[in-house]
């Protein structure tokens, strides 16, 4: 069993940065594709970007340039940094893992998600 607890949401303005933390217990971490989604009010959870080496990284078309994903596997942590943030980019923010050649329909865990609420 893997626990992911995720850290480093709140309220920020329009422009502004906040950086993610979801750490990882349980077991081996570095062997897991981390992703981040977010799920705005009304609307249906989406994919924002996912790592599975240190520099093979994915990222949603609307946080290209803004955002960056990164991992210390010895540390069992993944980051998620956001920098410009835009009122769109409020959500509540979810740390996930899965297995390596698998996809995204079926994670293996899920974080129980931190709130990022961008105001304007």
């Amino acid at each position: 069993q893997v626990q992911l607890v995720e850290s480093g949401g709140g309220l920020v303005q329009a422009g502004g940065s906040l950086r993610l933390s979801c750490a990882a217990s349980g077991r081996t971490f570095s062997s897991f594709v981390m992703g981040w989604f977010r799920q705005a009010p009304g609307k249906a959870r989406e994919f924002v970007c996912d790592i599975s080496r240190p520099t093979l990284t994915r990222y949603t078309e609307s946080v290209k340039g803004r955002f960056t994903i990164s991992r210390d596997n010895g540390k069992n942590t993944v980051y998620l940094q956001m920098n410009s943030l835009i009122s769109e980019d409020t959500a509540v923010y979810y740390c996930a893992a899965r297995t390596a050649g698998r996809s995204w329909s079926s994670p293996d865990y899920w974080g129980q998600g931190t709130q990022v609420t961008v105001s304007s």
